[in-house]
């Protein structure tokens, strides 16, 4: 049945590339032939490879062009059992017939002309339903590629001689991989995924199961894609042949998969950079404008602490996994760096100035304390502001399958700035283009990732929790804008509303007929003041022109003759 199989997918091999095969997969055990192939020095191959190193250089010449095949690379498609049902389980124990496959392979020329080594690792994703999407099962492999025959053979890597892959170098640079493996480990990754990982395949391999990769490779135009790039296809069967009487270890697996051009892959990851650095330069320039907006002291007591504390956290977990997705990825640091950068820049620079404003500005004065005293409460803020920050790392490595309610709890920010205006009656403590901007820089970010049909992250879209978010965020901003223009407390039924002094107050019986305002220093006729919101009327019964006083307040919320505290228009 095995043989039958090989055949089918080696037909039209020619009987030199079968006594090659024969050599590697028949006389000695599969990993003891693959294995010196790069290191047997001229004397020791002259002897059994002589005729098979002859026979592939007189084709040197009529196929000189398949020489400059390398199919290293990343080779993304389809997996498939070739019965309808997977007939054992003491190895793929599978839950679904098919899914997708990831191929990475490294290819390096050997010392017989036409035989290249190559080494790699299968990956079988979509293994089980759709509520375990992301369970993958990984197998390593090494073997041969004869060029000329444009055929792939390869054999499991059982690893029990402890010796690691000597062209591991391309895996820890090829971002494909290892970004994909960063994404799954930080956003998908959960406790099912943990308990399926620790089933090692290596183990199973190297006490019951020989697995055999047969395949074709063709080169495919991939013009119409992306340019003039060179791309492959790789079409074979993974089979497990019998061994004594023990049978197969699994039912035959088809796979076809098409090599992934990783210059696209690498430009989707600088793209991404690029909007990330974009959207900094956005903050920056809001935060300035919204710092502008509130320079005083009495708008800087305006704005919330936690809603700046929390954009400030949110701006510092972006730049710790772009600095490490860029030591991650060798190839693509200075972009990621570059990005991490911006990041910190936002959140060291302006957001923490901005966060000790606020802080300087709401906290009460006390004439008799001294720089001990400041510094004490200061090294409070930012204990506080750190362990959070520490503390939050935590919390999403142990909750990081709840990754988005947590998303969801850190994109609230604007609720405390809501919950401030509603408590403390202010009057427009943030400047409109600062909700708009960063209502709309902050969710890109989210959208890329969970939204992006292609984003080089590799993770599946979900639009409904991406059009959940971005209604969430829309309306935290739509109240924020109607705080500012209808008033802080415009949702709040009248009835429930602690009674507010008024401004606007009728005058006395007693009061002069002639006041002054002291800060227009203009006199107030109040007798011929036809409406009563001409002038407001303080506390303490100081007379101030309307626009004068607010004015005044929005710098200080003292009475501008008796410097007693004033209450909230």
């Amino acid at each position: 049945m095995g043989g039958s199989r090989r055949d089918k997918w080696f037909l039209g091999s020619t009987a030199a590339a079968a006594a090659v095969v024969v050599v590697l997969f028949g006389l000695v055990p599969p990993l003891v032939a693959l294995r010196p192939l790069r290191e047997r020095d001229s004397a020791a191959g002259g002897g059994s490879w002589g005729d098979e190193r002859l026979f592939l250089r007189s084709y040197e010449s009529d196929l000189s062009p398949y020489s400059a095949w390398n199919i290293t690379g990343t080779y993304k498609g389809r997996w498939n059992f070739v019965e309808t049902t997977n007939g054992s389980s003491r190895l793929f124990d599978f839950g679904n017939s098919n899914g997708e496959s990831v191929l990475e392979l490294v290819s390096t020329s050997t010392k017989i002309s036409g035989v290249h080594y190559v080494q790699g690792a299968v990956t079988f994703h979509d293994v089980f339903d759709s509520m375990h999407d992301h369970v993958f099962s990984k197998l390593r492999l090494e073997g041969v590629y004869i060029w000329p025959f444009r055929q792939l053979r390869m054999v499991a890597s059982s690893g029990g001689d402890g010796k690691v892959l000597q062209e591991e170098d391309y895996f820890l640079s090829n971002p494909y991989h290892l970004l994909g493996v960063f994404s799954s480990q930080v956003l998908q990754e959960s406790h099912q995924d943990k308990i399926w990982r620790r089933k090692s395949l290596n183990y199973d391999v190297e006490k019951h199961c020989n697995i055999e990769i047969a395949a074709q490779v063709s080169r495919t135009s991939g013009q119409h894609v992306h340019g003039d790039h060179e791309r492959y296809h790789l079409e074979g069967l993974l089979e497990s042949p019998k061994v004594d009487d023990d049978g197969e270890c699994f039912s035959p697996i088809l796979l076809n998969a098409t090599s992934l051009n990783t210059e696209v892959y690498y430009n989707k990851a600088v793209n991404y950079t690029l909007m990330v650095t974009f959207v900094s330069f956005l903050q920056v320039l809001l935060l300035i404008r919204q710092m502008e907006h509130s320079n005083t002291q009495s708008g800087a007591a305006k704005v919330s602490v936690i809603m700046i504390g929390q954009q400030a956290i949110m701006d510092a977990y972006f730049c710790l996994l772009h600095l490490t997705a860029g030591i991650l990825v060798e190839s693509l640091f200075n972009a990621f760096a570059t990005a991490a950068f911006f990041k910190f820049v936002v959140f060291s620079i302006f957001e923490m100035r901005y966060l000790l404003a606020i802080w300087k500005a709401s906290r009460p004065m006390n004439n008799g304390e001294g720089w001990e005293t400041m510094r004490r409460e200061l090294s409070v803020l930012y204990s506080r502001f750190y362990g959070i920050l520490l503390g939050g790392i935590l919390l999403m490595y142990e909750l990081h399958n709840l990754l988005r309610p947590i998303l969801f709890a850190m994109y609230s920010f604007w609720i405390p700035q809501i919950i401030t205006n509603v408590i403390r009656d202010t009057r427009k403590p943030l400047h409109p283009h600062y909700i708009i901007g960063m209502t709309l820089t902050r969710a890109a970010i989210p959208l890329y990732v969970f939204g992006c049909p292609s984003n080089f992250l590799r993770i599946q879209v979900d639009r409904s929790w991406c059009i959940f978010l971005g209604l969430f965020m829309g309306l935290q901003a739509l109240i924020l804008l109607l705080q500012y223009f209808l008033g802080s407390r415009w949702f709040i039924p009248r009835q429930i509303l602690p009674e507010k002094y008024c401004y606007y107050r009728k005058l006395e019986n007693d009061t002069n007929q002639i006041a002054d305002c002291v800060i227009c220093m203009t006199g107030i006729d109040l007798l011929t003041q036809q409406r009563s919101n001409d002038y407001m009327v303080t506390p303490c019964d100081h007379f101030f022109h309307t626009g004068c006083l607010q004015r005044w307040m929005d710098i200080k919320m003292e009475c501008p003759t008796c410097r007693r505290s004033l209450p909230p228009a």
